[in-house]
């Protein structure tokens, strides 16, 4: 039997789907036992959600007023003190588990395998190299403790359990340190969907020309309920803010419907979307290497094209 800590990202109320797909992934792990970790300054919603996830054998939490901001230096330590008896330990590979998994794998004096893609064995997985051009197997030793992030674009989240996990609270015996603090936190506010766990995305490249031009992406994304992306040039070059960029530098995303407007198809940009079930391309050139991914293709004018777009999803709306 593999005993998996699975640690929960969340926002101190709600739980982020990452977590349900690192779920999905351990319970491909012959003999899972998962247990999902949730620190928090006020654990009980979170925890409540994690305890609905098909698969989820137990919840245990660790309350602090340390762990209100997710400070990896912070709340390593306290995952160190849970995780001595477990196996494996596994992160999704987000902006936070980026952070906190190889300080994790640090302490514990263990290998960490970055970007798991697929399960072959308690030790053997699947990872990525070269932007997603090859694919590597790597093996950990039997007797060795696994830390590990998972790509989250990768696994279908795990579903809902018939009946919620226990939930037990343990107490906080971990040394906490005290040379990172927080001191604030600047983030564009919208009300499209997250980009990292929206169904659909539309995404533009340097071909939209200016930030001004870029806005008619945003309407059209509006009528979809679409969140809305960019390349790495149209970030680069001051169109969009840089928390919207896709790609090996940016955001690794796997929506339902991924719809790029003007962006070539770098390699870089096509690490992030591979995973998507369905890439519809415009662009006007018809030897982007993006067509040579997209399901579907139309070679035109974006600025002809997506007004028209914007219109017969308004007559389906």
């Amino acid at each position: 039997m593999s005993k998996i800590l699975v640690i929960a990202e969340h926002d101190g109320s709600k739980l982020n789907p990452a977590t349900a797909k690192c779920v999905a992934c351990a319970s491909a792990i012959p003999g899972a036992d998962i247990t999902v970790l949730v620190l928090a300054a006020s654990a009980g919603a979170v925890a409540a959600q994690a305890a609905s996830i098909a698969g989820v054998k137990r919840v245990v939490t660790l309350e602090s007023p340390a762990f209100t901001q997710a400070l990896a230096a912070v709340i390593a330590p306290a995952v160190v003190s849970v995780a001595g008896d477990y196996s494996h330990v596994f992160g999704p590979s987000t902006t936070f588990g980026k952070d906190l998994m190889p300080r994790i794998a640090a302490l514990l004096g263990a290998p960490q395998i970055s970007d798991l893609m697929a399960v072959e064995s308690a030790t053997r997985f699947k990872r990525p190299i070269y932007a997603g051009n090859a694919i590597v197997t790597v093996e950990c030793q039997a007797d060795s403790k696994v830390v590990a992030t998972v790509r989250t674009a990768s696994f279908e989240a795990a579903g809902a359990a018939s009946a919620a996990a226990p939930i037990e609270a343990l107490q906080l015996t971990a040394e906490l340190p005290t040379h990172t603090r927080f001191v604030s936190v600047t983030a564009a506010r919208s009300d499209r969907p997250d980009l990292q766990t929206a169904a659909r995305v539309v995404s533009g490249g340097r071909a939209l020309g200016s930030a001004d031009n870029f806005k008619i992406l945003y309407s059209l994304a509006d009528k979809m309920g679409a969140a809305v992306g960019a390349s790495r040039a149209a970030v680069d070059a001051g169109y969009a803010a840089n928390e919207m960029q896709v790609g090996q530098t940016g955001k690794i995303i796997a929506p339902e419907l991924y719809m790029a407007f003007g962006i070539s198809g770098a390699i870089q940009h096509l690490t992030g979307i591979k995973d998507a079930r369905t890439i519809v391309a415009v662009n006007k050139d018809p030897e982007a290497p993006i067509f040579e991914v997209a399901d579907f293709g139309l070679v035109g004018d974006l600025f002809q094209v997506v007004p028209e777009l914007e219109k017969l999803v308004g007559q389906k709306a």
